[in-house]
């Protein structure tokens, strides 16, 4: 206890960590808590109050269906929580395992990986990840799995020149000559050392895919309706922001509280982690 406390007044001492670490925390509480916050369902409809402005009942009006866009937000957080850390993930471990070889084994192998890694950079992702998608058909799962297939690259070349700089080091050295194998090697001298930059660049991909996402879902390509997701909301306002503007309002800053947020931790966690790390 005594040397967690100093940890985490180091962390909170940084703003932008500690601004982004509350708004995390209020994301997660929402999505977590969303059957209690929410005053009614996301798919309940009150036809006679349909377009109906923000009020006392209707804290953030009604849809074109009548339904009650303060819950369709509150829930959305569950869609925006779920596909960015399940993207994130993803990503992550396949980032992950191509940097690890190529950096570790180099040669033949990090020339075919490295060259994979450079046609996937150099595509961009939205438009690739679009690409995927309507070739699998529109649906949320597709979308997870596009955009985890694009957004990979950065952190694979990050996790390459990490371990090249690492393996050579006199400790590894040491315990390659003492016989440890190359699993041993990677996952007790190598990968606990490149750890900061990996939680940084996983951090600050979360409010890629959120956005990445809700493109697509705005797109029609993504979540398909009655489901909440704040992209579908925007679809279906965006005929109606002159009679209706409360409709794209409040999906809108949904987005922007939430990928300001974890931009924000992502940002504080380089600085107290990895400065040096060039993002």
């Amino acid at each position: 206890m005594k040397t967690v406390l100093p940890e985490i007044r180091r962390f909170m001492r940084n703003r932008y960590f500690a601004v982004g670490f509350m708004i995390f925390l209020v994301v997660v509480f929402v999505a977590i808590f969303a059957d209690y916050l929410a005053p009614r369902s996301y798919r309940e409809q009150d036809q006679p109050n349909r377009l109906r402005a923000p009020d006392g009942e209707y804290p953030f009006g009604t849809d074109r269906y009548g339904r009650c866009i303060y819950s369709r937000v509150i829930y959305g957080s569950r869609i925006a929580l779920r596909v960015g850390l399940i993207i994130v993930v993803i990503q992550t471990f396949i980032g992950l395992v191509m940097g690890l070889l190529a950096g570790f084994f180099g040669g033949y192998m990090d020339k075919v990986i490295s060259f994979i890694t450079d046609v996937t950079w150099s595509m961009p992702p939205l438009v690739f990840a679009l690409a995927i998608v309507m070739l699998l058909g529109p649906s949320l799962d597709n979308v997870i799995i596009a955009i985890a297939v694009v957004s990979w690259a950065q952190l694979a070349r990050v996790v390459r020149s990490k371990t090249q700089a690492i393996k050579n080091r006199p400790y590894v050295e040491a315990a390659r000559a003492l016989g440890s194998s190359n699993l041993r090697l990677v996952f007790r001298h190598i990968l606990p050392n490149i750890l900061s930059p990996i939680i940084v660049l996983t951090t600050l991909s979360l409010p890629s895919a959120i956005l990445s996402t809700t493109a697509l879902g705005f797109l029609g390509l993504g979540a398909q309706p009655p489901a909440p997701d704040w992209g579908v909301m925007l679809s279906d306002a965006r005929n109606l922001i002159e009679i209706a503007p409360w409709m794209s309002i409040f999906p809108g800053l949904a987005i922007v509280v939430t990928v300001l947020g974890f931009n924000l931790l992502g940002v504080g966690l380089r600085d107290i982690l990895d400065p040096k790390l060039n993002i």
